[in-house]
């Protein structure tokens, strides 16, 4: 009998001994199971505390898309992590996101599993009765002009007569989704916790002015419930141009000048012979290269391209810039969102900002009225580079 029960206590021991207590994200399957070892461990306020951590890192702390991807983000995230440090890692993501999440505070979120299981539970504060979703969004910040810098875009979950639905503690991930002419521009997550929502802050700064087309956004938003996933989406919101985000132009230095290294034999001192090949025979003097074709005024591509604008021959315009942002001719000639809506445009003056060799900067004042009649005022910075001789437009900034 003694035997027996040494034998019970050692095997007791052997388990807990090879139970883990930090992640191994070797496999989905070593991530599982070692997060299991290490919230069993724990006292069960704190397994509810240590999942909405999981939870947190998963939607908030890697950038991957779909369940999958986040779950192998999650495992490189945490791989070799210890509970306390998981929890530390989650309280930092929590704060800088904005989520009102705390480590030491009561469970908040309802039942948090990072692996899956949507499976409604009959306490489960995720499982939200609803039928639909609805949007607000207002203008929200000042430039000190009175414009808005942002724009607050609330989701609310709504009952079939439109009426916001009450609900609290719950953990439901927000997703908002910003795109541009079909274009996505950004992605960001929130936790909607209660009906008090507070929703996204979006800030115009943050968005590239590359990629805003007419100065509108289309905006999505889905909600994920235990049973269902909610998702609405506005389009042709307004949006400051002047406050876009426009990424200083690259240093370029203009004095640099790159020479292919040669060794100049004592003996015929005309004659180069390349360092790449020692062994090469030498050669004849060469001619001197022709000097590259040096581009004319920069503003002269400018005023071309503003002027096939204005008369609608869009494809010269287009063949006159090198500007990934417009992307295909078809986008940057269509008629609702593109060059192609324009009917007029009138050019006040055109200046030099800047110029050298490889990359120049343009400054435009001109009026553009659209096919509705619609005449807008524009001061706007056109940046040019040296393709084969012949200046091409490659960036293009509305200023205020």
């Amino acid at each position: 009998m003694k035997k027996f029960s040494f034998l019970l206590v050692f095997s007791l021991l052997l388990f807990t001994a090879c139970k883990k207590d930090h992640v191994d994200a070797t496999n989905t399957k070593t991530l599982q199971s070692s997060i299991n070892d290490m919230t069993s461990s724990l006292p069960t306020i704190k397994q509810i505390k240590f999942n909405e951590a999981l939870y947190i890192l998963k939607t908030f702390g890697v950038e991957a898309d779909g369940d999958v991807a986040e779950l192998k983000a999650l495992g490189k995230l945490i791989d070799g992590k210890k509970v306390p440090e998981i929890m530390t890692m989650a309280d930092q993501t929590a704060q800088k996101n904005g989520i009102e999440w705390a480590s030491t505070a009561p469970p908040s979120l309802g039942e948090m599993n990072i692996f899956g299981d949507e499976t409604a539970k009959e306490s489960d504060p995720n499982d939200v009765k609803a039928n639909a979703l609805s949007i607000i969004t207002r203008p929200t910040g000042d430039d000190g002009m009175g414009a808005a810098t942002a724009i607050q875009i609330v989701p609310r979950l709504v009952d079939n007569a439109g009426n916001p639905v009450a609900f609290t503690g719950a953990g439901l991930e927000a997703t908002l989704e910003v795109f541009s002419n079909g274009v996505k521009l950004s992605t960001a997550k929130n936790l909607m916790q209660d009906n008090n929502f507070k929703g996204f802050n979006l800030k115009f700064s943050s968005l590239p002015a590359a990629k805003v087309v007419d100065n509108k956004i289309d905006i999505t938003i889905s909600v994920k419930t235990t049973a269902k996933t909610f998702k609405m989406t506005k389009i042709g919101l307004d949006v400051n141009g002047s406050l876009l985000n426009v990424p200083a132009p690259p240093k370029v230095d203009s004095t640099a000048i790159i020479q292919d290294p040669a060794v100049i034999d004592p003996n015929n001192p005309n004659a180069t012979v390349p360092t790449t090949d020692p062994n090469a025979p030498t050669t004849t003097p060469a001619t001197t290269p022709a000097t590259p074709k040096q581009p004319a005024d920069p503003k002269n591509t400018v005023s071309s391209f503003l002027n096939n604008v204005s008369a609608q021959n869009l494809k010269a315009a287009y063949n006159s810039a090198n500007n990934p942002s417009w992307g295909s001719y078809e986008s940057f000639s269509n008629p609702n969102s593109g060059f192609g809506s324009v009917k007029n445009v009138s050019v006040k003056n055109i200046t030099t900002n800047a110029n050298n060799t490889n990359v120049a900067s343009v400054n435009a004042t001109y009026d553009v009225t659209d096919k509705n009649g619609k005449t807008t005022s524009l001061k706007a910075t056109f940046g040019l580079k040296n393709v084969n001789g012949d200046w091409k437009i490659s960036s293009y900034k509305i200023n205020p």
